[in-house]
């Protein structure tokens, strides 16, 4: 078993595949609710509705 002084000197690893995909998903979303914004807003501005 690991003593407290052996457990506040563990380091993480750095970056991982799982950061990655998880801020690819992110921005991913991001971009797509903007493109649904800018959307709705340019119907809106030419009033053409469904």
């Amino acid at each position: 078993m690991l003593t407290n002084e052996e457990l506040l000197l563990i380091q993480g690893g750095g970056i991982s595949s799982t950061l990655l995909n998880s801020v690819s998903r992110l921005i991913n979303t991001i971009l797509d609710l903007g493109k649904t914004v800018g959307s709705a807003i340019r119907r809106i501005a030419a009033k053409n509705y469904c």
